[in-house]
């Protein structure tokens, strides 16, 4: 029997995994038949405007079920993982009021991190030693620093790149100025703030099949009229100085209308750098122990029987 304090604690339904695999449509399938709600997780859907580069789920299927956190700020205002764990909190608190099931859905691993376990907030860092290691990094090489790093704290070294000047001197700072490493602050924090119970699912597919996918759904975007949509936002005054518009797809299209790369170019560097970044989510997310990993095209109804399990535990 869980304690009193899990039992008060919303659940939520996190499902997650890279670009292309399927989230959305299993998710509104999902909830449907669980009677909830979807919380977008994906950074860009936030974006009003932006609904084919993005995948947007149709009017249809949010209709089917309501989801939330989309179309919420224009594509010039400003929008962080603050912003949308504040937003992401408020509305799990009034679905959990209402008793509805409640699914996080999306690829954007800041943001469910930053939703379920807040922001990590640094140590305070003497600038002194920021200053020291940078110019130490100038004298003696990454790869002194990376040597040091393996010494003084063994475990985040091993998660860092050699070549990861940054985050090596990220983690050297913070031991030389409190004498403890970095994963003590992050595993302080990682404990100290789990306002809801969850449950991870991942979807996971093999390589060929997402990339297979992946560049049909580009395909699929460019058919229903992306390059349309980029040229309408450019004359609505949102110019590709904006970050979303500098993101997967919007990019390629404002490159190609500035002539700067041919269309057959712009297709195939837009499904490139598409699978580039899969690759990018999936590392995220396979270091993260707690998710459970399923090919929802074969398992599906061990999917099914999981969240029934985790919705109907007390």
């Amino acid at each position: 029997m869980a304690d009193m304090t899990e039992r008060e604690r919303p659940r939520i339904v996190i499902l997650l995994g890279p670009t292309g695999v399927g989230k959305s449509k299993l998710a509104i399938e999902l909830a449907e038949d669980f009677e909830g709600e979807i919380i977008n997780a994906d950074s860009m859907q936030v974006y009003k405007y932006m609904d084919i580069g993005t995948a947007k789920p149709t009017i249809d299927e949010r209709k089917r079920v309501p989801h939330h956190l989309i179309d919420v700020v224009t594509p010039d205002q400003p929008f962080h993982a603050g912003f949308y764990r504040a937003l992401g909190r408020r509305t799990i608190g009034e679905l959990h009021q209402r008793g509805k099931s409640i699914w996080v859905v999306g690829g954007t691993g800041l943001y469910i991190k930053a939703l379920t376990q807040g922001l990590f907030t640094s140590p305070r860092i003497d600038p002194r030693v920021k200053e020291k290691l940078k110019h130490e990094a100038k004298e003696k090489g990454e790869s002194f620093l990376y040597q040091r790093l393996g010494e003084v704290d063994p475990e985040t070294a091993s998660r860092i790149h050699p070549h990861d000047l940054y985050r090596t001197i990220r983690a050297l700072e913070v031991f030389e100025s409190t004498g403890l490493p970095i994963a003590f602050f992050r595993e302080q924090h990682r404990f100290g703030e789990k306002p809801f119970v969850t449950l991870k699912i991942g979807l996971d597919l093999d390589r060929k099949r997402l990339y297979r996918r992946i560049d049909q759904r580009v395909n699929e975007m460019m058919e229903r009229g992306l390059l349309e949509e980029v040229k309408k936002l450019i004359d609505m005054g949102y110019g590709p100085e904006l970050k979303p518009m500098r993101s997967l797809g919007y990019k390629e299209m404002v490159q190609y209308l500035s002539k700067e790369i041919g269309w057959d170019e712009a297709i195939q560097q837009m499904k490139r750098e598409t699978r580039h970044y899969a690759k990018r989510q999936w590392t995220w997310f396979k270091g993260d122990p707690d998710v459970r990993w399923y090919d929802w095209t074969v398992d599906r109804q061990a999917i099914v029987t999981e969240v029934r399990s985790f919705l109907d535990r007390v």
